[in-house]
């Protein structure tokens, strides 16, 4: 979505929608985030519960990196396996920096890495923003912030599920082009979940989806880099 056809950022339309995602978010926490949330809790159904498991950060980074593993292995078989003896190394070093240099094309080792890097940066946002989940909304009619906190009520903002789908999904679909229409309405019923089984505000999930993609694209932009 930010990437030229040959690899580079579009910082101009970053810096635009990093604007227009603040206002959407600064208008949610005002004004829509209640009533959208009452409303798309109605859309609770048993499965949002089958997607809340199957897009969990831990599940994408896990298929992610078997896939990696896939390659590697197929890989030291072609190679009868110098692509991953350390002893032909000079160093541990020089043994990532080939790992990486014979790795950063591959289609898994790119969703890989856009996953876990979504997955960090939303895990930090989530202890420095602090917000309160909805459920302190639906029990006791409270809201607001609460940062530093490292607890799970206190981890509304960004919807990791969001963040790290969207960034897994959208890295597919630039890799896949014409499963792009596929992985972004998966993508969106996956925040949509998120809201409707009351685990996020919308402006949570607005947010995650807008630096899901961001990520996507630097990761992308960066290991590509000729």
């Amino acid at each position: 979505m930010f990437l030229t056809v040959d690899n580079k950022i579009k910082w101009n339309w970053i810096a635009w929608g990093a604007v227009v995602t603040a206002i959407l978010v600064a208008c949610g926490i005002v004004w829509f985030d209640r009533p959208l949330f009452l409303a798309m809790r109605e859309l609770d159904c048993r499965a949002w519960a089958l997607l809340d498991k199957i897009f969990d950060a831990k599940v994408w980074i896990l298929v992610s990196f078997v896939a990696v593993l896939v390659f590697c292995i197929k890989k030291c078989v072609k190679t009868d396996c110098k692509f991953l003896d350390i002893r032909n190394k000079s160093s541990v070093f020089a043994f990532l920096y080939d790992f990486f240099v014979n790795t950063r094309t591959n289609n898994a080792f790119l969703i890989f890495c856009s996953v876990v890097s979504a997955g960090i940066l939303v895990k930090v946002l989530k202890i420095f923003i602090g917000r309160a989940r909805p459920i302190f909304f639906e029990a006791l009619d409270m809201t607001g912030f609460f940062p530093p906190s490292t607890d799970w009520v206190f981890n509304s903002m960004p919807s990791g599920h969001t963040t790290v789908t969207f960034a897994g999904l959208v890295m597919i679909g630039m890799l896949a082009p014409r499963f792009k229409p596929l992985t972004w309405t998966l993508a969106i019923i996956v925040g949509v979940s998120r809201v409707a089984i009351g685990a996020h505000w919308p402006s949570d999930v607005i947010l995650g989806a807008f630096i899901g993609m961001v990520v996507a694209d630097i990761v992308k932009a960066m290991l590509l880099k000729k």
